[in-house]
């Protein structure tokens, strides 16, 4: 890999981890097209290892900030936890079967799933404009819809190779009522445990090609830069994330930068058409 798109690779993943933090999300929805486009990497496993590996640590990052504030629910996030796993091992087992195809059906999942979230926020933003997150409320927990909810967003999360929190932050606050900034810090504490495993069981399945393919790209120095990147990065976004940025700012940023992807996706699917 080419010095300038080294570097390149380093600032954006930083600036990944940083935006995305205070948002509850594990940046997997930018890391993916980071090393797709700029990198030139196939979707395939060592990309997906790399997205969730990046992805693992600024959940932790920025989650480990989230919880020792108190910004998080523990209860809805076991809850949720028992749809969440089995649908991220079910996606590793989805993504395997695929195989070659996963390009076009990556990509045609993602602006789904992008679309859907891009709808529920603008409906946040719309419906809720002077929300105040920390009013709890009465919280109702609907566990069925909970659960499936964490099992789409498991799935996804392996699939897709992210974190999944444009899936978990609408359910955690649509089926648990839970207020906006403890959406995020438990969104966070989900991926600290469905991240890891998707991460694992996507490993197990590496061949000799796709090790050599790392080794090639420099896996050996290139895997450890960008993982401290990214949780410098999101360490750092936290703790600015939640002390100076209102929750609307922080949705905003997030709606802006969903649609940059969602282009980003249907300009590559146009091409199959």
């Amino acid at each position: 890999m080419e010095l300038g798109t080294l570097i390149l690779i380093f600032v954006l993943v930083f600036i990944t981890g940083f935006l995305f933090a205070p948002l509850g999300l594990g940046g997997g929805l930018l890391f993916v097209p980071i090393f797709h486009y700029i990198a030139g990497w196939p979707i395939e496993s060592p990309l997906m290892i790399t997205s969730l590996l990046l992805t693992a640590v600024v959940s932790f990052g920025s989650g480990t900030t989230h919880i020792k504030a108190g910004h998080w629910d523990k209860s809805v996030r076991n809850t949720a936890l028992f749809g969440a796993i089995p649908g991220a091992l079910a996606g590793v087992g989805l993504f395997l079967v695929m195989g070659s195809n996963m390009g076009v059906i990556f990509k045609s999942i993602s602006v789904v799933m992008i679309g859907w979230a891009i709808l529920k926020t603008w409906q946040k933003l719309s419906d809720e404009p002077n929300n105040n997150p920390t009013n709890d409320g009465e919280k109702v927990v609907e566990t069925i819809p909970l659960r499936i909810g964490a099992s789409i967003g498991g799935g996804l999360s392996a699939v897709l190779g992210i974190g999944a929190g444009a899936i978990y932050i609408p359910i955690l606050r649509q089926y648990a009522n839970v207020p906006a900034r403890k959406a995020i810090g438990t969104s966070l504490s989900i991926m600290m445990i469905v991240v890891p495993i998707a991460l694992l069981a996507h490993s197990s399945a590496l061949t000799g090609e796709h090790f050599d393919f790392l080794i090639s790209e420099g896996g050996y120095y290139l895997l450890p830069s960008v993982a401290i990147f990214a949780i410098s990065g999101a360490s750092i976004g936290a703790k600015v994330g939640l002390k100076y940025l209102p929750s609307k700012v922080v949705v905003t940023i997030f709606f802006a930068i969903l649609w940059l992807i969602w282009i980003r996706y249907v300009v590559d699917l146009s091409k199959y058409i």
